[in-house]
């Protein structure tokens, strides 16, 4: 199987998305932000949207499981970059991980609104 992203590889047409499918996979990107108000809400809203369209939408399915994946993985390097802040390579960490975790979601909605795909860099794919 090759990569359609490689010039000269082989690309199969993607199917249509509706609104609606478009539209839930930026609520599965930007439900995100929910973490600032819960706890771990930042993990719950993917997840949810994961849960109830699974098997109803490849599409929403795709966005909300890589959304997922990277809000897990950065709650982890996240953790780590508090856990080194006690000898102080933490805390540009910290910074550098928040910057990485908003540009990506912003990436990933407007990827999601033109109905294309989009994988998270630093992810550690836990869920699949």
């Amino acid at each position: 199987m090759s990569d359609p992203e490689l010039p000269g590889a082989e690309s199969t047409p993607r199917a249509e998305t509706t609104p609606d499918e478009r539209n839930l996979a930026l609520l599965a990107h930007l439900g995100v932000l929910a973490g600032y108000l819960v706890a771990v809400g930042h993990i719950l809203v993917p997840l949810l949207v994961w849960l109830m369209k699974r098997d109803e939408s490849e599409f929403v399915a795709e966005h909300a499981l890589e959304s997922l994946n990277f809000q897990i993985s950065m709650t982890l390097w996240i953790g780590i970059s508090v856990l080194l802040s006690f000898v102080l390579i933490g805390l540009p960490m910290l910074v550098v991980f928040g910057l990485i975790n908003l540009v990506c979601v912003v990436l990933a909605t407007m990827k999601a609104s033109k109905g294309e795909h989009y994988r998270y860099p630093l992810t550690i794919r836990l869920v699949s």
